[in-house]
């Protein structure tokens, strides 16, 4: 079969190509630029920790040594402490990295990959639709049609993919402002990640009421300060001002020496694309969705769509059509972006309001920061990794589930687990392959060897319902889980989202639940094949 065509050489179609690549599905990747980016110390990103492992296990490279990892967050009003947070093991720090070493890894990796094809200087003019693939047309030196089997655009706000595919982008211009300036300096948090609201050196107008200071290595920090709605400009003079009257404020004394790096003005939209799906034709990152207000931050939503992308092409890729599970890449992506795009629109006004409820209700501004503080790193409503509870793919009830601290459609806690072959590992390195993971919970096992176990007790009929599953799957054993009782089998989704517990060895529900996960039964999936041909 043709390759995936993939259109748009970003960290969200690298990531998707590499996704692909590690379940043996060839791309080929059109970027229009030259296969270089140019370094923009003020161009950042915030991962949350499952987002950067992905990362990190496609790449092969240690992503922390190039970002930071807060040692911690503070939320301050005035001068009042309203929030602090200690990140540790239980409570990982999301990573902070420039962009350009994001995709520099990427690109690194791409090119020790010989799945993945990068073709440069290819700007798409012209895509075709037929039953039994796609077909695009790039214009430039190298202009030529290319056929691919699925051709997925990844090409940012302003997609020509959706643009050819008529797909209405409606939402919000300029719904946030933030002047941006990136500077080494020495400040009094080392290593910890500063929200600062209405701080008492500021200068008359809202435009200085919000600043946040975000670490990277070497003593490298992005300062963001929110500006006032409209179109003013931003000069450079105005902002070295705001960066020395911010700097003093926080040393309380002189300006310190610093070394400013680069600037910006970072403009937040919000939109959604109608459709994510248009026949063999996907959107995914920028190209399907803007956000970014109060602190949330847009490429983690990107990356997240290509890992639930790719495991979803690929048995398409290999096996044929599977309609409903290629459908529900929509469903669950679109959904998890609007409900966040929704959350952040019903605060907007309550945060940026003036004074808002904060005059009336005791505890208002405490609340606020709350609300800020959960966008910044990741959690809550306006930040947290959506989970697909709705989704058409979670199976009917069965009989022998359970309930464990995970629930269903959400990412599964990372635990160590043993492999087939001996070895521990953490479950989120099994993650990728393309392969359902079925985990047993079985205490003990940790401390004796493999051969003592792995023939007794449940195991034997497990292994045996593993192998009769309707797609390939791992089986990995695991000492305990979050809410799990001793002998409760996990299913897993590859891309870490937990399908169902059961209690106990269940190998018709476990059957079931796996056909669910693929869209239907093995039958239904025929059907629609032999109707989308």
């Amino acid at each position: 079969m043709d390759p995936v065509i993939i259109v748009g050489a970003g960290p969200v179609g690298l990531t998707l190509a590499l996704a692909l690549a590690r379940q043996e599905v060839p791309s080929v990747v059109l970027d229009e630029g030259s296969g270089k980016d140019e370094p923009r110390p003020a161009r950042t990103v915030v991962l949350r920790e499952e987002t950067a492992a992905l990362l990190e296990r496609l790449t092969g490279a240690a992503l922390g040594e190039q970002g930071a990892r807060w040692a911690g967050w503070r939320s301050l009003r005035r001068r009042q402490v309203m929030n602090e947070v200690t990140f540790d093991a239980a409570d990982p720090a999301p990573l902070h990295i420039a962009q350009h070493f994001l995709t520099d890894a990427l690109r690194a990796a791409v090119v020790g990959e010989p799945l993945v094809e990068v073709a440069v200087d290819s700007r798409l003019d012209a895509i075709e639709q037929e039953r039994s693939g796609v077909s695009a047309h790039t214009k430039g030196p190298k202009g030529t049609w290319w056929r691919g089997g699925y051709l997925v655009g990844c090409d940012g706000p302003r997609s020509t993919v959706r643009k050819l595919q008529d797909i209405r982008f409606p939402g919000r211009t300029a719904v946030e402002r933030h002047a941006v300036a990136t500077l080494r300096a020495e400040l009094p948090w080392e290593g910890r990640a500063l929200l600062h609201r209405m701080p008492p050196w500021r200068s008359s107008g809202p435009s200085s009421g919000e600043v946040t200071a975000h670490p990277l290595p070497d003593g490298v920090w992005r300062l963001d300060w929110l500006l006032p709605p409209g179109k003013d400009l931003v000069t450079p003079e105005t902002l070295v001002a705001r960066i020395r009257e911010t700097l003093a404020g926080w040393t309380d004394g002189p300006t310190p020496a610093y070394d400013l790096l680069d600037t910006g003005v970072h403009t937040v939209h919000h939109r959604l694309a109608r459709r994510w799906r248009v026949g063999r034709v996907f959107l995914a990152g920028d190209a399907a969705h803007l956000l970014g207000a109060l602190g949330t931050q847009g490429l983690d939503e990107g990356l997240r769509d290509a890992d639930n992308l790719a495991w979803k092409l690929a048995p398409a890729w290999h096996h044929g059509p599977h309609e409903a599970l290629l459908d529900s890449y929509q469903a669950e992506r679109r959904g998890v972006v609007a409900a966040r795009l929704r959350a952040a629109d019903q605060v907007l006004p309550l945060l940026r309001g003036g004074g808002g409820l904060r005059h009336y209700v005791p505890g208002a501004a405490r609340g606020h920061d709350a609300l800020l503080t959960d966008g910044h790193l990741g959690r809550g409503a306006l930040g947290a990794p959506g989970a697909y509870a709705g989704s058409p793919l979670a199976p009917r009830q069965l009989e022998g589930e359970i309930a464990v601290e995970t629930p269903p459609g959400s990412q599964v806690t990372d635990v160590r687990v043993t492999a087939e072959d001996g070895t521990f590992v953490r479950l989120r390195d099994r993650l990728g392959r393309g392969a359902l993971l079925v985990v047993l919970i079985a205490p003990g096992t940790g401390v004796w060897a493999r051969k003592h176990w792995v023939s007794a007790g449940v195991m034997p009929r497990l292994a045996a319902a593993v192998t009769a599953l309707p797609h390939p799957a791992e089986l990995l054993v695991a000492e305990e889980y979050p809410g799990a009782p001793a002998h409760s089998v996990l299913l897993v989704r590859p891309d870490g989202h937990l399908v169902t517990a059961f209690g106990g060895v269940r190998p018709a529900d476990l059957y079931a639940a796996a056909e669910a996960t693929l869209g239907g039964t093995v039958k239904e999936q025929a059907r629609a094949g032999a109707g989308a041909r």
